[in-house]
């Protein structure tokens, strides 16, 4: 419901003339929804992969008018869910102006709100507040206390007013009386400790709520939507069973189910700075990046209960196009081409944001990052190319990889630097006997820009199956042939046979 017109109106007279009918935020959320349903309006835009999971149960929480616990683990939009919650309320919602409440002209719920519209009738003053501001967030931590939550008595104002401590004037409210007639969320709900999780009981059920031991009848008007994560459960705190039989649904949230809608959101939430939007990225890097999250999720490296957060692929991609850009700014180039080799510019932002087991941890979080690309690598490598494998071992077929391999076996080696100018990094690839014809054989005609990403990612792909040697150097990448490496080096590079369990 918009409620333009009405924001004009100044006191409760003049309300209860233009026949304004209040009602509770349960009432409001599930019939704005029922409008939007109807008029084919999608409240929770930019929310991909739970079109036909999480959202339709959260409308149906929504339409039952319950309060609602989103369970799921890091990075699966359940905050941005609560948040957007609040288009679902009406515009402008009026109240007694200078209610510290948000009292309803209609049915005031604090004592100075009573005695406004006893002491003034139809002259009450109101005010008009924005459903951008019927939002109130907590994130629950440990030192969260029931003060913070609820309220207190104020010794000062006590003094001041010459009033006992039982008198209610004296408290100071908390967060959740403060967020009456609003959407109010907790996130990660299991990190609040039991005793502030027993004050909430009687707020969710009866209203109720205790300050000092003084019993305080404030039946509250509030939509509670809480967070969290089931990790929670077992390392740091649980819910109390109480306090779960009171929250009415709990849904439950999951990761994209496919690449495309990963690539959908990581495109979405990406910051891509102004200098940025120029540059070349071909579509097997927006897939590299997805499939280095999927990758994760299933590695043997990385905690699952942890999970792996979407915040994963959108700071690679960015960190992905800063790589591209940093190049062409230091080679004074007009066009920056992102390459495959900044996927592994991006292993900063993947560190950070993987909780890895105990055998992780020994093979140190930069060598699972690399593990991990190289696996991406392999698995949209053979999206593009035919399987080397199945290659080597069809009858009368010609072994599209032979002469690159061969070269290499020759004794030669390519050495791709991280800052290497385009015109350089064109003329290294093309010195690869047979690299530019295999491209040519498998994809055919192509722009010149995606005929050189794809000469690299060849490379790349040919190196992850152990046909030649791909090893890191702190300036780039240097790719030889495998025995020569075996035999040079204890180190056998990014291909080690460990990536290949």
């Amino acid at each position: 419901m918009e409620n333009n017109n009405l924001t004009s109106i100044k006191t409760f007279g003049e309300l209860k003339k233009a026949k304004y009918k209040s009602k509770n935020i349960k009432e409001e959320l599930r019939e704005n929804l029922i409008f939007n349903l109807k008029n084919g309006i999608n409240v929770f835009e930019g929310i991909w992969g739970y079109e036909n999971t999480v959202i339709p149960e959260l409308q149906k929480a929504i339409l039952s008018m319950h309060h609602i616990n989103l369970l799921g683990l890091r990075g699966q939009a359940k905050t941005r869910i609560a948040r957007m919650m609040v288009n679902l309320l009406d515009e402008y919602m009026p109240i007694v102006a200078g209610s510290e409440l948000n009292d309803d002209p209609f049915a005031p719920l604090s004592k100075f709100g009573k005695d406004t519209v006893d002491q003034m009738g139809d002259e009450t003053p109101i005010a008009w507040v924005h459903r951008s501001e019927r939002y109130n967030e907590k994130l629950a931590t440990p030192d969260v206390s029931v003060a913070d939550l609820i309220g207190d008595v104020d010794p000062i104002k006590a003094a001041t007013l010459k009033l006992p401590y039982s008198d209610e004037r004296v408290i100071h409210f908390g967060l959740i009386p403060r967020s009456n007639r609003c959407i109010f969320a907790i996130n990660e709900l299991p990190d609040l400790q039991a005793r502030i999780q027993v004050a909430l009981f009687n707020i969710l059920q009866e209203g109720d709520i205790q300050i000092r031991g003084f019993k305080l009848r404030l039946p509250l008007d509030i939509q509670f939507v809480f967070t969290a994560n089931p990790e929670d459960y077992t390392n740091r705190g649980s819910i109390v069973t109480p306090l779960k039989d009171r929250i009415d649904s709990q849904i439950i949230t999951h990761y994209p189910k496919t690449l495309e809608i990963g690539k959908h959101i990581t495109r979405q939430e990406a910051k891509v700075k102004e200098g940025q939007k120029t540059v070349q990225v071909h579509e097997i890097l927006h897939n590299l990046i997805e499939q280095v999250a999927i990758q994760a999720r299933s590695s043997e490296y990385v905690d699952g209960k942890s999970g792996v957060s979407a915040r994963m692929t959108i700071s690679a991609f960015e960190n992905l196009l800063s790589s591209a850009e940093l190049r062409a700014l230091q080679n004074n180039e007009k066009t920056a081409i992102a390459r495959v080799a900044d996927v592994y510019g991006a292993i900063s932002a993947i560190n950070g944001k993987i909780e890895l087991v105990y055998e992780g941890e020994l093979e140190g979080p930069t060598y699972v990052a690399q593990s991990l690309i190289g696996k991406a690598v392999r698995e949209e490598f053979l999206k593009v190319f035919p399987d080397i494998e199945k290659n080597k071992k069809a009858k009368n077929s010609v072994n599209l990889y032979k002469n690159v391999v061969e070269w290499f076996g020759a004794g030669n080696t390519l050495d791709l630097l991280s800052n290497e100018p385009q015109k350089d990094f064109l003329k290294k690839l093309n010195s690869v006997t047979g690299l530019s014809d295999l491209v040519d054989n498998i994809v055919g005609k192509v722009t010149p820009a995606e005929k050189v990403f794809l000469m690299e990612f060849a490379l790349h792909g040919i190196a992850e199956f152990s046909l030649i040697s791909k090893q890191q150097l702190d300036e780039g990448l240097v790719f030889k042939d495998l025995l020569d490496s075996m035999l040079g080096s204890d180190d056998f590079g990014l291909n080690d046979e460990i990536d290949n369990y």
